[in-house]
Protein backbone atom coordinates (compact mmCIF):
# COMPACT_ATOMS: atom_id res chain seq x y z
CA UNK A 1 0.00 0.00 0.00
CA UNK A 2 1.32 3.42 -0.97
CA UNK A 3 0.76 5.03 2.42
CA UNK A 4 2.66 2.24 4.19
CA UNK A 5 5.61 2.57 1.80
CA UNK A 6 5.82 6.32 2.32
CA UNK A 7 5.67 6.02 6.11
CA UNK A 8 8.64 3.63 6.01
CA UNK A 9 10.77 6.04 3.96
CA UNK A 10 13.26 8.35 5.67
CA UNK A 11 13.14 11.96 4.47
CA UNK A 12 16.06 11.62 2.02
CA UNK A 13 14.43 8.63 0.31
CA UNK A 14 11.05 10.38 0.28
CA UNK A 15 12.58 13.32 -1.55
CA UNK A 16 13.77 11.00 -4.31
CA UNK A 17 10.39 9.25 -4.43
CA UNK A 18 8.58 12.57 -4.84
CA UNK A 19 10.92 13.56 -7.68
CA UNK A 20 10.21 10.27 -9.42
CA UNK A 21 6.46 10.70 -8.96
CA UNK A 22 6.60 14.24 -10.36
CA UNK A 23 8.47 12.94 -13.41
CA UNK A 24 6.00 10.10 -13.88
CA UNK A 25 2.72 11.96 -13.37
CA UNK A 26 2.06 15.19 -15.31
CA UNK A 27 -1.05 15.84 -13.18
CA UNK A 28 1.14 16.30 -10.11
CA UNK A 29 2.75 19.70 -9.64
CA UNK A 30 5.19 21.00 -7.04
CA UNK A 31 4.99 24.50 -5.62
CA UNK A 32 7.44 26.37 -3.43
CA UNK A 33 6.52 25.41 0.14
CA UNK A 34 5.45 28.05 2.59
CA UNK A 35 7.53 28.31 5.72
CA UNK A 36 5.64 25.67 7.69
CA UNK A 37 6.84 24.50 11.05
CA UNK A 38 4.63 21.57 11.98
CA UNK A 39 5.38 22.03 15.63
CA UNK A 40 6.67 24.25 18.33
CA UNK A 41 4.93 22.61 21.20
CA UNK A 42 6.24 22.99 24.70
CA UNK A 43 5.78 20.14 27.17
CA UNK A 44 4.20 17.70 24.64
CA UNK A 45 1.67 15.43 26.32
CA UNK A 46 -1.28 15.14 23.93
CA UNK A 47 -1.43 13.65 20.43
CA UNK A 48 -0.33 16.17 17.86
CA UNK A 49 -3.19 15.97 15.40
CA UNK A 50 -5.22 18.62 17.22
CA UNK A 51 -2.60 21.36 17.15
CA UNK A 52 -2.95 24.77 15.60
CA UNK A 53 -0.17 23.96 13.16
CA UNK A 54 -2.17 21.17 11.61
CA UNK A 55 -5.22 23.39 11.44
CA UNK A 56 -3.09 25.88 9.58
CA UNK A 57 -1.98 23.15 7.20
CA UNK A 58 -5.56 22.09 6.61
CA UNK A 59 -6.49 25.69 5.89
CA UNK A 60 -3.92 25.56 3.12
CA UNK A 61 -5.54 22.39 1.84
CA UNK A 62 -8.97 23.98 2.01
CA UNK A 63 -7.75 26.49 -0.54
CA UNK A 64 -7.71 23.57 -2.96
CA UNK A 65 -11.50 23.12 -2.64
CA UNK A 66 -12.13 24.26 -6.15
CA UNK A 67 -9.83 21.56 -7.43
CA UNK A 68 -11.23 18.88 -5.16
CA UNK A 69 -14.81 19.66 -6.18
CA UNK A 70 -13.94 18.87 -9.75
CA UNK A 71 -12.88 15.37 -8.70
CA UNK A 72 -16.08 14.40 -6.87
CA UNK A 73 -17.97 11.42 -8.18
CA UNK A 74 -15.53 10.64 -10.92
CA UNK A 75 -15.43 6.90 -10.29
CA UNK A 76 -18.93 5.93 -9.19
CA UNK A 77 -21.25 6.95 -12.04
CA UNK A 78 -18.97 6.91 -15.05
CA UNK A 79 -19.49 4.16 -17.62
CA UNK A 80 -15.98 4.53 -18.96
CA UNK A 81 -14.31 4.27 -15.56
CA UNK A 82 -12.12 1.26 -14.86
CA UNK A 83 -12.06 -0.05 -11.31
CA UNK A 84 -9.93 2.37 -9.27
CA UNK A 85 -7.09 0.45 -7.64
CA UNK A 86 -4.22 2.40 -6.13
CA UNK A 87 -2.06 -0.73 -6.12
CA UNK A 88 -1.99 -0.60 -9.93
CA UNK A 89 -0.17 2.72 -9.84
CA UNK A 90 3.36 2.89 -11.06
CA UNK A 91 5.84 3.29 -8.22
CA UNK A 92 9.36 4.10 -9.37
CA UNK A 93 11.95 2.08 -7.51
CA UNK A 94 14.19 4.16 -5.34
CA UNK A 95 17.72 4.20 -6.64
CA UNK A 96 20.15 4.82 -3.82
CA UNK A 97 22.67 7.52 -4.58
CA UNK A 98 26.19 6.84 -3.42
CA UNK A 99 28.41 9.71 -2.37
CA UNK A 100 32.18 9.78 -2.20
CA UNK A 101 34.56 6.86 -2.15
CA UNK A 102 34.87 3.82 0.08
CA UNK A 103 37.18 5.48 2.61
CA UNK A 104 35.55 5.55 6.02
CA UNK A 105 35.14 8.40 8.46
CA UNK A 106 37.90 6.97 10.69
CA UNK A 107 40.22 6.22 7.77
CA UNK A 108 40.06 9.82 6.55
CA UNK A 109 41.05 11.08 9.98
CA UNK A 110 43.80 8.47 10.34
CA UNK A 111 45.23 9.60 6.98
CA UNK A 112 45.63 13.07 8.48
CA UNK A 113 47.05 11.54 11.67
CA UNK A 114 49.83 10.04 9.54
CA UNK A 115 51.05 13.54 8.74
CA UNK A 116 51.88 14.20 12.40
CA UNK A 117 54.90 13.07 14.34
CA UNK A 118 53.35 11.17 17.25
CA UNK A 119 54.79 8.97 19.95
CA UNK A 120 53.42 5.45 20.30
CA UNK A 121 51.30 6.54 23.28
CA UNK A 122 49.97 9.60 21.43
CA UNK A 123 49.13 7.46 18.42
CA UNK A 124 47.14 5.04 20.59
CA UNK A 125 45.32 7.94 22.27
CA UNK A 126 44.57 9.56 18.91
CA UNK A 127 43.16 6.33 17.48
CA UNK A 128 41.00 5.87 20.57
CA UNK A 129 39.72 9.44 20.33
CA UNK A 130 38.85 8.95 16.65
CA UNK A 131 37.00 5.75 17.53
CA UNK A 132 35.08 7.61 20.25
CA UNK A 133 33.67 10.30 17.93
CA UNK A 134 29.94 10.17 17.26
CA UNK A 135 28.36 10.37 13.80
CA UNK A 136 28.36 14.18 13.95
CA UNK A 137 32.09 14.27 14.63
CA UNK A 138 31.81 15.24 18.31
CA UNK A 139 33.67 13.76 21.28
CA UNK A 140 30.80 13.42 23.75
CA UNK A 141 32.79 11.57 26.43
CA UNK A 142 34.56 13.58 29.16
CA UNK A 143 38.34 13.44 29.04
CA UNK A 144 38.57 11.72 32.44
CA UNK A 145 36.28 8.96 31.11
CA UNK A 146 38.59 8.54 28.10
CA UNK A 147 41.52 8.23 30.53
CA UNK A 148 39.72 5.48 32.47
CA UNK A 149 38.81 3.59 29.29
CA UNK A 150 42.37 3.78 27.97
CA UNK A 151 43.57 2.29 31.23
CA UNK A 152 40.97 -0.50 31.14
CA UNK A 153 40.90 -1.41 27.46
CA UNK A 154 44.33 -0.29 26.19
CA UNK A 155 46.45 -0.69 29.31
CA UNK A 156 47.70 2.90 29.00
CA UNK A 157 48.05 5.10 32.05
CA UNK A 158 47.78 8.69 30.92
CA UNK A 159 46.75 12.05 32.32
CA UNK A 160 43.88 14.30 31.35
CA UNK A 161 46.44 16.86 30.16
CA UNK A 162 48.08 14.38 27.77
CA UNK A 163 44.69 13.44 26.30
CA UNK A 164 43.75 17.11 25.95
CA UNK A 165 47.00 17.71 24.06
CA UNK A 166 46.22 14.94 21.56
CA UNK A 167 42.60 16.11 21.29
CA UNK A 168 43.85 19.58 20.32
CA UNK A 169 45.80 17.95 17.47
CA UNK A 170 42.67 16.09 16.35
CA UNK A 171 40.72 19.35 16.40
CA UNK A 172 43.20 20.76 13.87
CA UNK A 173 42.15 18.12 11.32
CA UNK A 174 39.71 18.64 8.47
CA UNK A 175 36.84 19.28 8.38
CA UNK A 176 37.03 22.18 10.83
CA UNK A 177 35.13 21.50 14.03
CA UNK A 178 35.93 17.79 14.16
CA UNK A 179 36.58 16.50 17.68
CA UNK A 180 34.67 19.31 19.38
CA UNK A 181 33.14 18.50 22.75
CA UNK A 182 30.13 20.78 22.28
CA UNK A 183 28.32 22.73 19.58
CA UNK A 184 29.75 25.96 20.95
CA UNK A 185 33.31 24.66 20.68
CA UNK A 186 32.57 23.22 17.22
CA UNK A 187 31.51 26.63 15.90
CA UNK A 188 34.43 28.43 17.58
CA UNK A 189 36.92 26.00 16.03
CA UNK A 190 35.49 26.74 12.59
CA UNK A 191 35.51 30.50 13.13
CA UNK A 192 39.12 30.39 14.34
CA UNK A 193 40.12 28.26 11.35
CA UNK A 194 38.48 30.71 8.95
CA UNK A 195 40.19 33.66 10.66
CA UNK A 196 43.57 31.96 10.13
CA UNK A 197 42.89 31.03 6.49
CA UNK A 198 44.52 32.92 3.64
CA UNK A 199 41.08 33.78 2.29
CA UNK A 200 40.14 35.76 5.40
CA UNK A 201 43.64 37.15 6.04
CA UNK A 202 43.79 38.66 2.58
CA UNK A 203 40.22 39.92 2.74
CA UNK A 204 39.12 43.36 3.79
CA UNK A 205 39.39 44.77 7.29
CA UNK A 206 35.59 44.54 7.53
CA UNK A 207 35.69 40.77 7.00
CA UNK A 208 38.30 40.34 9.75
CA UNK A 209 36.10 42.46 12.02
CA UNK A 210 33.14 40.17 11.24
CA UNK A 211 35.22 37.18 12.26
CA UNK A 212 36.00 38.84 15.59
CA UNK A 213 32.33 39.71 16.15
CA UNK A 214 31.21 36.19 15.31
CA UNK A 215 33.72 34.77 17.76
CA UNK A 216 32.45 37.17 20.43
CA UNK A 217 28.82 36.20 19.79
CA UNK A 218 29.49 32.45 20.09
CA UNK A 219 31.73 32.97 23.14
CA UNK A 220 29.74 35.50 25.18
CA UNK A 221 26.20 35.46 23.76
CA UNK A 222 25.73 31.76 22.97
CA UNK A 223 22.36 31.39 24.75
CA UNK A 224 20.90 34.31 22.79
CA UNK A 225 22.44 32.90 19.62
CA UNK A 226 20.87 29.47 20.19
CA UNK A 227 17.46 31.08 20.75
CA UNK A 228 17.94 33.23 17.61
CA UNK A 229 17.54 36.39 19.68
CA UNK A 230 19.49 38.51 17.22
CA UNK A 231 17.84 41.69 18.43
CA UNK A 232 19.38 41.15 21.89
CA UNK A 233 22.77 40.42 20.34
CA UNK A 234 22.47 43.51 18.14
CA UNK A 235 21.69 45.68 21.13
CA UNK A 236 24.42 44.18 23.32
CA UNK A 237 27.13 44.64 20.68
CA UNK A 238 25.72 47.84 19.16
CA UNK A 239 25.52 46.34 15.67
CA UNK A 240 23.93 47.81 12.58
CA UNK A 241 21.24 45.95 10.62
CA UNK A 242 23.76 45.40 7.82
CA UNK A 243 26.25 43.84 10.23
CA UNK A 244 23.60 41.51 11.66
CA UNK A 245 22.57 40.42 8.18
CA UNK A 246 26.18 39.64 7.22
CA UNK A 247 26.84 37.80 10.50
CA UNK A 248 23.77 35.63 9.91
CA UNK A 249 25.13 34.76 6.46
CA UNK A 250 28.48 33.85 8.02
CA UNK A 251 26.73 31.63 10.58
CA UNK A 252 24.95 29.73 7.81
CA UNK A 253 28.36 28.86 6.34
CA UNK A 254 29.32 27.02 9.53
CA UNK A 255 28.67 23.30 9.83
CA UNK A 256 27.14 22.12 13.14
CA UNK A 257 27.83 18.48 12.16
CA UNK A 258 31.37 18.26 10.74
CA UNK A 259 31.32 14.47 10.95
CA UNK A 260 28.54 14.35 8.38
CA UNK A 261 30.83 16.15 5.93
CA UNK A 262 33.19 13.17 6.03
CA UNK A 263 30.41 10.62 5.67
CA UNK A 264 30.67 7.09 6.98
CA UNK A 265 31.07 3.82 5.11
CA UNK A 266 30.90 0.17 5.95
CA UNK A 267 32.23 -1.64 2.92
CA UNK A 268 30.86 1.09 0.63
CA UNK A 269 29.69 4.66 0.75
CA UNK A 270 26.28 5.43 2.13
CA UNK A 271 24.15 8.51 2.12
CA UNK A 272 24.82 10.64 5.15
CA UNK A 273 22.06 10.66 7.73
CA UNK A 274 19.41 13.31 7.21
CA UNK A 275 17.32 13.75 10.37
CA UNK A 276 13.58 13.37 9.93
CA UNK A 277 12.87 15.39 13.08
CA UNK A 278 14.50 18.49 14.54
CA UNK A 279 14.11 18.61 18.32
CA UNK A 280 15.03 21.76 20.20
CA UNK A 281 15.50 22.20 23.95
CA UNK A 282 15.94 25.74 25.20
CA UNK A 283 17.74 26.81 28.36
CA UNK A 284 14.54 26.66 30.40
CA UNK A 285 14.03 23.00 29.47
CA UNK A 286 11.14 23.62 27.08
CA UNK A 287 11.15 20.99 24.33
CA UNK A 288 9.78 21.67 20.86
CA UNK A 289 10.18 19.86 17.57
CA UNK A 290 9.43 20.01 13.87
CA UNK A 291 9.43 17.66 10.93
CA UNK A 292 12.42 18.15 8.67
CA UNK A 293 10.81 19.07 5.37
CA UNK A 294 14.19 20.24 4.04
CA UNK A 295 13.84 19.91 0.26
CA UNK A 296 10.35 18.44 0.13
CA UNK A 297 8.06 20.44 -2.15
CA UNK A 298 4.37 21.08 -1.55
CA UNK A 299 2.29 19.08 -4.02
CA UNK A 300 -0.94 20.08 -5.78
CA UNK A 301 -3.02 18.86 -8.71
CA UNK A 302 -1.95 20.59 -11.90
CA UNK A 303 -4.85 23.05 -12.54
CA UNK A 304 -5.01 22.44 -16.29
CA UNK A 305 -5.78 18.75 -15.67
CA UNK A 306 -8.73 19.66 -13.46
CA UNK A 307 -9.98 22.10 -16.08
CA UNK A 308 -9.75 19.33 -18.67
CA UNK A 309 -11.80 16.99 -16.47
CA UNK A 310 -14.49 19.63 -16.04
CA UNK A 311 -14.64 20.17 -19.78
CA UNK A 312 -14.90 16.44 -20.52
CA UNK A 313 -17.64 15.99 -17.88
CA UNK A 314 -19.75 18.68 -19.50
CA UNK A 315 -19.60 16.96 -22.90
CA UNK A 316 -19.64 13.45 -21.46
CA UNK A 317 -22.29 12.09 -23.83
CA UNK A 318 -20.84 13.69 -26.95
CA UNK A 319 -17.22 12.54 -26.95
CA UNK A 320 -15.56 10.74 -29.83
CA UNK A 321 -13.20 7.83 -29.26
CA UNK A 322 -10.09 10.00 -29.07
CA UNK A 323 -11.71 12.31 -26.51
CA UNK A 324 -12.83 9.31 -24.43
CA UNK A 325 -9.26 7.99 -24.31
CA UNK A 326 -7.96 11.45 -23.39
CA UNK A 327 -10.56 11.65 -20.63
CA UNK A 328 -9.58 8.26 -19.18
CA UNK A 329 -5.89 9.22 -19.27
CA UNK A 330 -6.53 12.57 -17.56
CA UNK A 331 -8.81 11.07 -14.95
CA UNK A 332 -6.36 8.27 -14.12
CA UNK A 333 -3.46 10.70 -13.65
CA UNK A 334 -5.52 13.06 -11.48
CA UNK A 335 -6.77 10.24 -9.26
CA UNK A 336 -3.24 8.93 -8.91
CA UNK A 337 -1.95 12.39 -7.99
CA UNK A 338 -4.77 12.89 -5.48
CA UNK A 339 -3.99 9.55 -3.82
CA UNK A 340 -0.28 10.38 -3.64
CA UNK A 341 -0.92 13.80 -2.07
CA UNK A 342 -3.22 12.28 0.53
CA UNK A 343 -0.62 9.58 1.34
CA UNK A 344 2.02 12.27 1.86
CA UNK A 345 -0.34 14.16 4.18
CA UNK A 346 -1.11 10.99 6.15
CA UNK A 347 2.61 10.24 6.44
CA UNK A 348 3.24 13.72 7.84
CA UNK A 349 0.43 13.40 10.38
CA UNK A 350 1.54 9.92 11.44
CA UNK A 351 5.20 10.89 11.88
CA UNK A 352 4.26 14.02 13.77
CA UNK A 353 1.86 12.23 16.12
CA UNK A 354 4.39 9.45 16.82
CA UNK A 355 7.28 11.82 17.59
CA UNK A 356 5.00 13.94 19.75
CA UNK A 357 4.26 10.87 21.87
CA UNK A 358 7.93 9.79 22.05
CA UNK A 359 9.01 13.22 23.30
CA UNK A 360 6.22 13.21 25.84
CA UNK A 361 7.31 9.79 27.13
CA UNK A 362 11.05 10.50 27.16
CA UNK A 363 10.74 14.16 28.11
CA UNK A 364 13.49 14.14 30.74
CA UNK A 365 16.03 12.77 28.28
CA UNK A 366 15.25 15.52 25.75
CA UNK A 367 15.72 18.09 28.52
CA UNK A 368 19.05 16.76 29.80
CA UNK A 369 20.54 14.42 27.18
CA UNK A 370 21.22 11.96 30.02
CA UNK A 371 20.68 8.35 28.88
CA UNK A 372 19.89 7.29 32.42
CA UNK A 373 16.72 9.40 32.18
CA UNK A 374 15.31 7.17 29.43
CA UNK A 375 12.16 5.47 30.69
CA UNK A 376 11.09 1.94 29.75
CA UNK A 377 9.17 2.36 26.48
CA UNK A 378 8.14 -0.21 23.90
CA UNK A 379 6.28 0.05 20.60
CA UNK A 380 3.04 -0.96 22.30
CA UNK A 381 3.24 2.02 24.67
CA UNK A 382 3.41 4.55 21.83
CA UNK A 383 0.78 2.67 19.80
CA UNK A 384 -1.61 2.86 22.75
CA UNK A 385 -0.95 6.55 23.32
CA UNK A 386 -1.32 7.54 19.66
CA UNK A 387 -4.11 5.03 18.89
CA UNK A 388 -2.02 3.82 15.95
CA UNK A 389 -1.22 0.21 15.09
CA UNK A 390 2.01 -1.24 16.49
CA UNK A 391 3.15 -2.04 12.95
CA UNK A 392 2.72 1.63 12.04
CA UNK A 393 4.84 2.75 15.01
CA UNK A 394 7.47 0.20 14.00
CA UNK A 395 7.56 1.57 10.45
CA UNK A 396 7.81 5.17 11.66
CA UNK A 397 10.69 4.24 13.98
CA UNK A 398 12.64 2.33 11.35
CA UNK A 399 15.43 4.26 9.56
CA UNK A 400 14.28 7.58 11.05
CA UNK A 401 16.54 9.94 12.97
CA UNK A 402 15.98 12.85 15.34
CA UNK A 403 18.46 15.69 15.61
CA UNK A 404 18.58 16.97 19.19
CA UNK A 405 20.68 19.36 21.17
CA UNK A 406 22.56 16.32 22.49
CA UNK A 407 23.24 14.61 19.17
CA UNK A 408 21.45 12.80 16.35
CA UNK A 409 19.72 9.58 17.38
CA UNK A 410 17.86 6.79 15.64
CA UNK A 411 14.24 6.70 16.81
CA UNK A 412 14.92 3.12 17.89
CA UNK A 413 17.33 4.55 20.47
CA UNK A 414 14.41 5.94 22.48
CA UNK A 415 12.77 2.53 22.85
CA UNK A 416 14.16 0.63 25.81
CA UNK A 417 13.04 -2.51 27.60
CA UNK A 418 12.05 -2.47 31.23
CA UNK A 419 13.13 -4.63 34.15
CA UNK A 420 10.57 -5.31 36.86
CA UNK A 421 11.97 -5.84 40.35
CA UNK A 422 10.47 -8.12 42.98
CA UNK A 423 8.51 -5.23 44.49
CA UNK A 424 6.97 -4.44 41.09
CA UNK A 425 9.13 -1.39 40.29
CA UNK A 426 9.87 -1.03 36.58
CA UNK A 427 13.16 0.51 35.47
CA UNK A 428 14.97 0.92 32.18
CA UNK A 429 17.43 -1.84 31.32
CA UNK A 430 19.62 0.79 29.65
CA UNK A 431 19.77 2.72 32.92
CA UNK A 432 20.89 -0.43 34.73
CA UNK A 433 23.56 -1.14 32.10
CA UNK A 434 24.93 2.40 32.39
CA UNK A 435 25.13 2.05 36.18
CA UNK A 436 26.86 -1.32 35.79
CA UNK A 437 29.36 0.11 33.31
CA UNK A 438 30.18 3.01 35.63
CA UNK A 439 30.79 0.69 38.59
CA UNK A 440 33.19 -1.45 36.56
CA UNK A 441 34.92 1.65 35.17
CA UNK A 442 35.81 2.80 38.68
CA UNK A 443 36.66 -0.56 40.26
CA UNK A 444 40.12 -1.39 41.55
CA UNK A 445 41.86 -2.76 38.44
CA UNK A 446 44.02 -5.03 40.59
CA UNK A 447 40.99 -6.46 42.42
CA UNK A 448 38.07 -6.35 39.93
CA UNK A 449 34.58 -7.00 41.24
CA UNK A 450 32.87 -10.35 40.85
CA UNK A 451 29.32 -10.58 39.54
CA UNK A 452 28.14 -11.15 43.11
CA UNK A 453 29.89 -7.96 44.24
CA UNK A 454 28.48 -6.06 41.27
CA UNK A 455 25.00 -7.30 42.18
CA UNK A 456 25.42 -5.99 45.74
CA UNK A 457 26.70 -2.59 44.57
CA UNK A 458 23.87 -2.21 42.08
CA UNK A 459 21.39 -2.99 44.84
CA UNK A 460 22.96 -0.23 46.96
CA UNK A 461 22.45 2.17 44.04
CA UNK A 462 18.76 1.25 43.82
CA UNK A 463 18.92 -1.51 41.20
CA UNK A 464 17.93 -4.76 42.97
CA UNK A 465 18.52 -7.23 40.15
CA UNK A 466 19.58 -10.87 40.18
CA UNK A 467 23.20 -11.99 39.75
CA UNK A 468 22.38 -13.88 36.54
CA UNK A 469 20.87 -10.65 35.14
CA UNK A 470 24.04 -8.76 36.04
CA UNK A 471 26.09 -11.39 34.20
CA UNK A 472 23.80 -11.12 31.14
CA UNK A 473 24.03 -7.31 31.03
CA UNK A 474 27.81 -7.42 31.54
CA UNK A 475 28.15 -9.78 28.58
CA UNK A 476 25.92 -7.56 26.42
CA UNK A 477 28.21 -4.63 27.26
CA UNK A 478 31.17 -6.70 26.05
CA UNK A 479 32.81 -6.63 29.49
CA UNK A 480 34.77 -9.78 30.44
CA UNK A 481 34.59 -11.60 33.78
CA UNK A 482 36.50 -10.27 36.79
CA UNK A 483 39.32 -12.78 36.23
CA UNK A 484 39.94 -11.45 32.72
CA UNK A 485 39.64 -7.81 33.85
CA UNK A 486 42.43 -8.18 36.40
CA UNK A 487 45.56 -6.20 35.50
Amino acid sequence: MLQVKLIEMPVAELEENIKAELDDNPALESVAPDTIDYADHAEPTEPADTTDDFLEQRDREDRQDALNDALKGLGSDDEMDDHFNPSNFHNADYEERVYGDTTSFADKLKEQMGMLSLSDAQQTIMEYLIGSLDDDGYLRKPIDTIADELAIYQGIDTTDEQIAEVLAMLQSFDPPGIGAQSLQQCLLLQIERKAESDEWKEDSEDRRAESTLLHKIITHHFDAFMKKHWSKIQQALNLTDTQVEQLQKDVRRLNPKPGAALGETIGRSLQQITPDFIVDTDESGTVSFSLNNANLPELIIEPSFVEELERYKKQKGNMNRMEQEAYKFTKDKVEKAQTYIEAIRQRRNTLYTTMHAIIGWQHKFFQTGDETELQPMILKDIAKQTKLDISTISRVSNQKYAQTRWGTYSLRFFFTDGYTTEDGTEMSTRKIKIALHEIIEHEDKHRPLSDEALTAMLKEKGYPIARRTVAKYREKLGIPTSRLRKS
